[in-house]
């Protein structure tokens, strides 16, 4: 015999650790979006980018993701042994946090330009995510793409933000705003 485990043995592994990762990244995605909303009077006074898709979609798309990310992070997470799996595990554990913190920075501390910056580290953590993960299971690194479209997606829309709301950036965090159009 020159396995170290049965596709049975594997198998329920991989199931353990989806029971645990795929809600994991749900949650916390979820406790991300409420450190700031776009509920804000900052936030509804912005220009809206042409792309700007119904907000309704930002919630469906996350969820979708997120449950995506939680199971490429538990293929990558059961496999014991693969080659690179406690480095793909880390770089993956630096990127999530950064995911995780853009919501404060542009919604709660309104600051446009360090979201933009704060997505292109996402969007580069990712490309280096992705590849560590494709090492280990190629499709946990599949089950990415679509993260780093949607991701791509956020980055361009946030510059498309920045341009519309140059004086927006830093914004005063008490709802204050004024907006004059001549």
């Amino acid at each position: 015999m020159n396995m170290l485990a049965s596709r049975g043995q594997l198998r329920a592994s991989f199931i353990r650790w989806a029971l645990f990762t795929v809600p994991l990244c749900v949650l916390l995605g979820f406790l991300a979006g409420q450190t700031g909303s776009p509920e804000t009077a900052w936030f509804q006074s912005l220009a809206k980018p042409d792309i700007y898709p119904e907000p309704k979609w930002f919630g469906i798309v996350w969820t979708i993701l997120y449950v995506m990310i939680g199971f490429a992070l538990a293929l990558v997470a059961s496999a014991w042994g693969a080659r690179g799996r406690t480095a793909a595990l880390w770089v993956f554990a630096v990127h999530f946090a950064l995911n995780l913190a853009w919501s404060y920075v542009f919604f709660g501390a309104q600051q446009i330009t360090g979201a933009l910056v704060l997505l292109v580290a996402i969007v580069l953590t990712l490309l280096v995510v992705i590849a560590l993960f494709w090492r280990v299971r190629r499709l946990a690194g599949l089950l990415l793409l679509p993260y780093l479209a949607w991701v791509c997606f956020a980055t361009a829309l946030n510059y498309q933000f920045l341009q519309l709301n140059p004086d927006a950036d830093g914004g005063s965090p008490d709802g204050a705003v004024e907006r004059v159009r001549i």
